[in-house]
């Protein structure tokens, strides 16, 4: 505990760009808790040191209240730098699949993100200073300040809550469950309380009195409660359904090489070559699938302009399989708009190649499917990673696909899963309840990297919150099926070219989450603000 407390004080030391560069440094290690290294130990150590950085701007010589509110915003923009730069650097792979267009882009992509996704984690350090105190439960005000950051990181300016810092303390089904109750935000403002508590509470030592061991023991239940909820949640879960058997398919084709002119008919040889493979990737057929999927955006074309391979999949089909596939979808413009527009859409199409049914992708990519001030920044020669003149239009409303039959599907395209509590937003209150959801994705922008694992991972918890199976499609991977505890059925690794065939698991029916939304995460919010303000009378006094 000494040691501990002699730590703290180093911390408690720093000042000016000292200060700042070790913010810096141990954001950039806290990025290791997150897939694929899954180091969430670390963060023991790295939120711990953080919270003596807030008691050091805490105790800076800055008067006035708003100097103080800076001094405290400035070690957390650093912290969030660092842990943004070092979780997302694979964005800017992206830029590099057609480089000779968009490499210049990259430095700006790689560096800007995660300068502006700072901003939030300075907000959070602004929060907690707001209910700092020398008590050991000002680790409750910093747990407030970033669950109130990263919700209005998932929320503001279209959001964006890649690697929210949930996901830490989520590395396995058995610990993931409590996001059924508390969502994601909820399960962040758990982690700081978690992994922060022990070492601030050891290191209260150093003011002679016995350290307090309520928040040591709190941690500890905390983590009991989880994987005890967790463990009774897997125990009762049914172990198998009658839902329908599903084939994903996995193309693996290089994004360079699918956009390539004069590849189409090749990428079409390939889907439908790979969609006819057994899992073991022997010679098979389709017969008893009731549906295939194929991967966002799966044709370098309109597929309503190719009745020739409309036709080729007609014969791909036998009777009674159905198709769901990511493809692009037109309508015309109205006068004066010779365009029209253009959507990215999920199509469900039948044996006969009829196309019965498509959903539009609500919540676009900014810069990949769309540029902000389109119109302007296209006048100065900029476009989107996509290339698509006037960029994608955004759909209208989300509606559900199968809705007639006994497993109506929530179609989520790309990063539209990655969204927590918003994942119905828009379906009709009227609509039937999704049995299970579709995620189709090309995570083949950013090939070999953390990306498509982190991808995966917020996929799988969004099954959870919603009580859904989840059946995750890509070009490259990670494709894959999760139940609605995050148990993986089948699974496709990255790179890797096939198929895989499961049975739907069943819903779990209503979670809390899915029928509260982020109440409870509000309440405990508020209970942790009302802690923070209490332990902060009580270091007074």
């Amino acid at each position: 505990m000494e040691r501990i407390a002699k730590l703290a004080a180093w911390f408690v030391l720093l000042h000016g760009w000292q200060r700042l560069l070790t913010a810096f440094a141990l954001g950039l290690a806290s990025a290791l808790a997150m897939p694929p290294l899954y180091l969430f130990p670390v963060l023991f150590f790295t939120l711990a040191g953080f919270a003596w950085i807030i008691d050091s701007a805490y105790s800076d010589a800055r008067t006035g209240f708003f100097g103080q509110l800076r001094s405290a915003f400035a070690p957390g923009w650093w912290f969030g730098f660092g842990y943004f730069l070092a979780g997302l650097w694979w964005i800017g792979n992206a830029f590099l699949v057609e480089a000779e267009d968009f490499a210049w882009a990259m430095p700006f992509a790689v560096i800007l993100l995660p300068a502006l996704l700072a901003v939030f984690w300075g907000i959070a350090s602004v929060i907690a200073r707001l209910f700092w105190s020398d008590h050991w439960g000002r680790v409750f005000a910093l747990a407030a300040g970033f669950g109130a950051a990263e919700y209005l990181r998932g929320t503001l300016l279209t959001g964006f809550p890649w690697n929210a810092l949930g996901y830490a303390i989520m590395p396995h089904p058995l610990l993931m469950q409590g996001a059924a109750v508390l969502g994601l935000y909820g399960m962040s403002i758990v982690a700081v309380l978690v992994f922060a508590l022990p070492l601030v509470a050891l290191s209260t030592a150093s003011s002679g009195k016995p350290w307090p061991k309520l928040p040591v023991v709190l941690a500890v239940v905390l983590v009991a409660v989880q994987a005890g909820y967790g463990a009774f949640r897997l125990a009762t879960a049914p172990q198998a359904g009658d839902g329908p058997t599903i084939r994903i398919m996995q193309p693996a084709i290089d994004q360079r090489d699918k956009l390539a002119a004069g590849n189409e008919l090749s990428v079409v040889e390939t889907y439908l070559r790979v969609s006819a493979m057994a899992p073991d990737g022997g010679e098979g057929s389709l017969e008893g699938i009731d549906y295939l999927i194929w991967p966002e955006s799966a044709f370098p074309f309109l597929l309503t302009e190719q009745p020739d391979v409309i036709a080729a999949i007609a014969d791909l089909l036998p009777e009674g399989t159905t198709l769901i596939t990511g493809a692009l979808r037109t309508e015309p413009g109205a006068a004066g708009n010779p365009q029209g527009h253009v959507y990215n859409s999920i199509y469900v199409i039948d044996s006969h190649g009829e196309i019965l049914e498509a959903a539009d992708k609500t919540h676009l990519v900014p810069f990949g499917e769309y540029l902000p001030f389109q119109n302007l920044l296209e006048t100065y020669g900029f476009e989107q990673l996509t290339r698509l003149p006037g960029g994608f239009e955004a759909g209208a409303q989300r509606s559900l696909l199968l809705s007639d039959s006994r497993y109506p599907v929530l179609p989520l395209i790309c990063y539209e899963i990655i969204f927590s509590g918003s994942l119905r937003d828009g379906v009709s209150a009227a609509a039937a309840k999704p049995g299970w959801i579709v995620n189709l994705t090309n995570d083949a922008w950013f090939g070999r990297t953390p990306g498509p694992y982190q991808h995966f991972q917020q996929a799988r918890l969004r099954g959870i919150e919603e009580g859904l199976a989840v059946v995750r499609v890509a070009n490259t991977g990670i494709s894959a099926a999760a139940d609605a505890y995050g148990n993986v059925l089948r699974i496709l690794p990255l790179g890797v070219q096939g198929t895989a065939d499961f049975t739907l698991p069943p819903a779990t029916g209503e979670t809390l989450f899915s029928r509260f939304g982020h109440q409870p995460f509000g309440g405990l919010l508020i209970a942790c603000m009302a802690i923070a303000l209490i332990a902060r009378r009580r270091a007074l006094t």
